[in-house]
């Protein structure tokens, strides 16, 4: 599976941003039961609208309108499986991106099943932190689950096993590292992009890597998904940036976060963003 060769830049976040802004896409949100009202504030701060329909009678039929799909292992339970099962099997049907958010996958052996198999539907982009990526692609045994014990750098490989399912794969901490390929089976390009910025106190916020994924799915919406990828976690980061330059203490910044996704604007990215793209070597 492969994406576009155009490379994520500047110019191509802000015409992301641009298009997020004005199609506000409809992203349906099977997700954890922490995160539910902070993913759908973060969603309509940013510019989106967000659904969370997460039922087995209406999940299926629900991804025929909506534009993206955040699939969200953190709290799973019987019922809201069967609905991820029957979302995802629409969504590749149908062509309908959707992001996989593998949370503990490498830390609990059903939820780490769950995922697994859901591979087999190709997500359009799987996000999680640095452990998460390392176990659901099997390569450690270390993960803590909802914490990154891990370096986002220390990723990197796992995250590139994992391009056989998916198009695009990402990493989140202090820098993020997004891995990604382009061109056709055969001449194919590795990329790593890299996002530093956000705040200290995103660890300190409940649900925020997991609104991460939901807005990944907004994005995907309106670009292509390497470049959909980097505008989520740039438009997280110079929020986030903003947000700590205003704040001392996480419940204030949690308020100024919402703030600043909603008024973050191409002067902002321009001045806040550190993103660096370059080509993986070669295995």
């Amino acid at each position: 599976m492969s994406i576009s060769t155009a490379l994520p830049s500047l110019d191509s976040i802000l015409l992301a941003h641009q298009r997020l802004q004005q199609q506000r896409p409809l992203v349906q949100c099977l997700t954890n039961t922490v995160s539910v009202n902070f993913m759908a504030n973060v969603l309509l701060s940013a510019g989106a609208s967000p659904a969370m329909v997460d039922n087995p009678e209406e999940a299926a039929e629900f991804v025929e309108v909506a534009q993206g799909i955040i699939i969200n292992l953190g709290t799973p339970t019987t019922a809201l499986v069967e609905a991820m099962r029957l979302a995802i099997a629409k969504a590749q049907q149908i062509g309908k991106p959707w992001v996989l958010d593998p949370i503990a996958a490498g830390a609990l052996s059903w939820r780490g099943q769950l995922a697994a198999d859901f591979l087999h539907y190709q997500p359009t982009v799987i996000r999680g932190n640095a452990s998460e990526i390392i176990g659901l692609a099997g390569l450690g045994h270390n993960s803590k689950g909802f914490d990154s014990s891990n370096d986002p750098a220390d990723a990197v490989d796992a995250a590139r096993a994992l391009l056989q399912h998916t198009q695009v794969v990402s990493a989140s901490g202090a820098v993020d590292h997004i891995v990604a390929k382009t061109g056709q089976q055969g001449v194919e390009q590795y990329w790593l992009a890299k996002i530093k910025g956000g705040s200290e106190f995103f660890p300190l916020v409940t649900a925020s890597g997991c609104a991460l994924g939901a807005l990944v799915a907004a994005y995907a919406a309106v670009t292509d998904a390497f470049n959909a990828v980097v505008s989520a976690h740039a438009h997280f980061a110079v929020a986030g940036k903003k947000a700590h330059l205003l704040t001392h203490a996480p419940g204030d910044f949690q308020r100024e976060f919402i703030n600043q996704l909603y008024l973050v604007n191409a002067n902002d990215f321009a001045h806040h963003l550190q993103l660096s793209v370059e080509e993986l070597n070669a295995r």
